[in-house]
């Protein structure tokens, strides 16, 4: 979330709907069968951020089926209303918001973090998780965006539980890793913010968690790059920041202090759990 407010302009954005748009109606208009086949498959290229499932249709069943079924109420206005936001593809999806909601009551946590909050959608599903007690320290760059979700989160009574604070996680979190005492106080942690700092985050987050706890890194498949040729093409993006997930991937698998499972939920998920 923090990544294109930091390093994306909106012009970029728009660029990159248009091109979406265009891509959706060459697939609906093309009437050659071999040939509509394969500008689907590119279709779901171009919108499949949220999902790597090689089915749009097998990704609408399980939206279907046992997502929207259960979703809240609340995450579905959200939802509604951050989609016609002009940076929607920011928004954690409905089924990766679902899994968070679940991981979360599964460890139990009350104390927890998130970096890269956006409108409030996986924010909302963790919150609606928590324990009326529980607390969100929540970090993101853009105070606007998550105003426009807030009406909605204080409607589900639980702004209570969500402390924000405007601007770079960073500085935030090294004044929180120079005391001691929050050394291993967070139960849950996701992170969903700017890539090229994934490393630098984890540095410190490791300490922040407690032994037994989880850190959640969104978006380490990014689009399905990871395994693609470096020469592929690419959206600017995606290229950009291309580097620093693999550079992530393999340094959480060779970290010691941890166990670890990606999961190929929303444009891919790894969960970390500390051990030592």
């Amino acid at each position: 979330k923090q990544t294109q407010q930091h390093s994306i302009s909106t012009q970029e954005h728009r660029e990159e709907r248009k091109k979406m748009a265009t891509t959706t109606t060459e697939a609906t208009t093309t009437t050659n069968g071999e040939d509509q086949k394969q500008s689907q498959n590119l279709r779901h290229q171009e919108v499949g951020h949220k999902s790597l499932l090689q089915s749009d249709d097998l990704y609408q069943y399980i939206l279907e089926t046992s997502v929207y079924p259960r979703e809240p109420e609340s995450m579905k206005e959200l939802r509604e209303v951050t989609a016609k936001h002009p940076w929607n593809i920011m928004t954690t999806s409905a089924d990766e918001g679902q899994f968070l909601n679940m991981l979360i009551k599964l460890v139990n946590a009350k104390n927890t973090m998130e970096i890269g909050v956006y409108t409030g959608y996986s924010l909302l599903a963790t919150a609606l998780a928590l324990p009326e007690d529980g607390k969100i320290l929540a970090m993101d760059v853009n105070r606007e965006n998550y105003e426009l979700g807030l009406p909605i989160i204080e409607k589900a009574g639980v702004a209570h539980k969500i402390d924000f604070r405007e601007g770079p996680a960073l500085p935030v979190l090294d004044q929180l890793v120079a005391d001691e005492k929050n050394h291993g106080t967070y139960d849950f942690i996701f992170v969903d913010a700017d890539k090229d700092n994934y490393i630098n985050y984890h540095k410190r987050l490791i300490d922040l968690v407690k032994v037994g706890g989880v850190i959640g890194y969104d978006n380490t498949l990014w689009n399905g790059s990871v395994v693609a040729p470096a020469d592929a093409p690419m959206r600017k993006y995606v290229r950009y920041y291309r580097d620093f997930v693999l550079e992530l991937n393999k340094a959480l698998a060779a970290d010691p202090r941890i166990e670890i499972c990606m999961l190929p939920v929303g444009d891919g998920i790894t969960i970390c759990r500390r051990i030592s």
